[in-house]
């Protein structure tokens, strides 16, 4: 007979195992499941109680495995809470953007770089980005950065520019580009990361015990939302191996309770860059051990367009706002190639963000010639975001042993400007086509891509299952999947495009004791309340980590 750690009783458990079976209470010990039981408690001859058995009494609450979320941000999201805030509808115009650096700025020493995030030119009244001239008229001496929400796109203020020496005569980056008023002159406008890039890597990067108290501040956010396993999908990205740093300190100080999954940026890993030596598994066994066995590499990270709302991702046919437009890959198609052959050889999963179309099949493309060089037997190479990936090109995915992560909450958030301005009727109605994907038998989850959208493993299952926007449209009804489908999106297809299926992502006997526990069951609310139900709390690995209410445990 087995002790007891921790026994939960009294509970709607949510196995979202193959048989989609429900229990009554779960026994935990070292971590892991070792009972599962139809009665809200199991019987006494079964299992060894001791004093030191944690019991929790859900009262018909429902378990469920622990949220698994593929794709966002972590460390971006815990350095933005620290930043002004120009998102939209909380600033409704370029000047209450303004008042907000200004307030910031009175606050900071002169000269000390200004931040913001978040803001969204199709929410602002003006229907534009705000302007170089904009920034310096309210805060002309501190060098001034602001992202979009999208994070492909930036402005920055006259100090900043000459801070990156950058003046009018400086030509495009390869990939970006500059924006620039009828005269020819820099407006301040940066289109795309490389062009952002030029800027970022003058702001004085954080001190690494720095980011890692933000790591530890943002990661109790992801808890709350009942997140037990995540995917940071684009470590080093701004700062470069210190992103990489942070983590695996966080990881191995245990500031960060997640199970964490990281993307390491290409760049890093070319030769002559300090990971350009490593195979996949050698860079895995040094996260593993650095982390103390709490995070692992998922894959090398590419980029092969932007966004769709900025006009940079690559579609097949022109912007419906303008037709002149369809955006452009970010690698040339052969170099493009090559670097992915690379990868693969060295035993990398690969992860490329594809939103246009056209980028997509560039994507496949690019692993198919890869595969077909060096095969691989179940190598789960991703797509990111696949906002408008067609029948034709899940076919051929599935075909390749292809993966997908879905940015669905988009569908909120800009489907309303997608159908009006970017993409027309026709294309929005199909952005991101969970259901065919699902007929497809395509292995794929949805993410937040926070901090691009708030972190909200609910809301996401709540956007696959009734595709509402913003103003109030089902777009596309025909692509809605069923609440089951979008919670295992969350979970055990999250651990089977983590590989590790065989210990997370459903409530088995012998996998990790990582759970959510929600006020209410999401298979039996209606639909659109599934964003609202509270998380009661959140364990990861048999440790209550977050808890909405302090009497549920005694």
């Amino acid at each position: 007979m087995v002790k007891v750690d921790l026994l939960i009783s009294n509970a709607n458990v949510l196995t979202l195992d193959k048989k989609s079976r429900i229990g009554g209470s779960v026994a935990v010990s070292n971590g892991i499941i070792i009972g599962i039981w139809t009665e809200a408690e199991p019987p006494r001859a079964s299992i060894e109680y001791t004093s030191q058995t944690q019991v929790i009494d859900l009262k018909g609450a429902s378990l469920l495995p622990g949220f698994i979320d593929t794709h966002n941000h972590l460390l971006m999201y815990s350095q933005f809470r620290k930043q002004a805030n120009c998102s939209s509808p909380l600033n409704q115009t370029i000047e209450d953007i303004q008042a907000r650096l200004l307030s910031m700025a009175k606050e900071t020493e002169k000269e000390n770089w200004i931040l913001g995030f978040g803001y969204d030119d199709t929410l602002l009244k003006e229907k534009r980005h705000p302007t170089r001239a904009e920034l310096d008229a309210v805060v002309p001496d501190h060098p001034v950065f602001i992202r979009h929400v999208s994070a492909h796109f930036g402005v920055v203020n006259s100090a900043a520019l000459k801070m990156a020496g950058m003046d009018d005569t400086i030509l495009d980056p390869p990939g970006g580009h500059l924006g620039r008023d009828g005269s020819g002159q820099l407006n301040g406008i940066l289109y795309e990361l490389p062009a952002m890039n030029m800027v970022e890597k003058k702001i004085p990067a954080p001190s690494l015990d720095l980011l890692v108290s933000l790591l530890s501040e943002g990661s109790k956010d992801y808890l709350e939302t009942g997140i037990t396993t995540n995917t940071d999908a684009g470590v080093g990205l701004n700062m470069g191996i210190v992103e990489l740093e942070a983590h695996l300190k966080a990881m191995a100080e245990r500031k960060n309770p997640l199970r964490m999954r990281l993307m390491v940026m290409h760049n890093l890993l070319r030769e002559g860059n300090v990971l350009g030596k490593y195979t996949a598994n050698e860079l895995n066994l040094e996260i593993i051990e650095r982390s103390c066995g709490r995070a692992r590499l998922d894959s090398a990270k590419l980029f092969q367009d932007g966004s769709i709302q900025g006009l940079t991702a690559a579609l097949r046919q022109p912007y419906h706002c303008k037709p002149s437009v369809s955006g452009e890959l970010l690698h040339e198609q052969n170099e493009f190639n090559e670097e992915i052959l690379d990868l693969n050889k060295r035993g990398f999963r690969i992860t490329t963000h594809g939103n246009g179309d056209r980028a997509i099949g560039s994507i496949l493309d690019a692993y198919e010639f890869a595969l077909k060089k060096n095969p691989r037997i179940d190598h789960r190479h991703r797509i990111e975001h696949l906002q408008t990936v067609t029948k034709s090109d899940l076919e051929r995915m599935k075909k390749l042993g292809v993966a997908g992560s879905f940015f669905i909450n988009h569908v909120f958030y800009w489907g309303d400007r997608h159908k009006q301005l970017f993409l027309g009727p026709e294309r929005a109605n199909i952005i991101n086509p969970l259901r065919d994907a699902l007929l497809n038998n395509l292995l794929f989850t949805v993410h937040s891509d926070c901090p691009v959208t708030p972190i909200s493993p609910l809301f996401s299952v709540w956007a696959a299952v009734n595709r509402i926007t913003m103003g109030g449209e089902v777009l596309g009804p025909e692509q809605r999947i069923d609440v089951e489908s979008a919670l295992r999106s969350m979970t055990i297809w999250g651990a089977e495009l983590n590989f590790d299926e065989k210990n997370t992502g459903s409530i088995e006997i012998g996998k990790r004791a990582d759970f959510v526990i929600l006020s209410e069951d999401p298979l039996k609310v209606d639909p659109l309340e599934i964003k609202d139900i509270p998380v009661l709390a959140t364990i990861v690995e048999g440790h209550v980590v977050y808890q909405k209410d302090w009497s549920l445990i005694y």
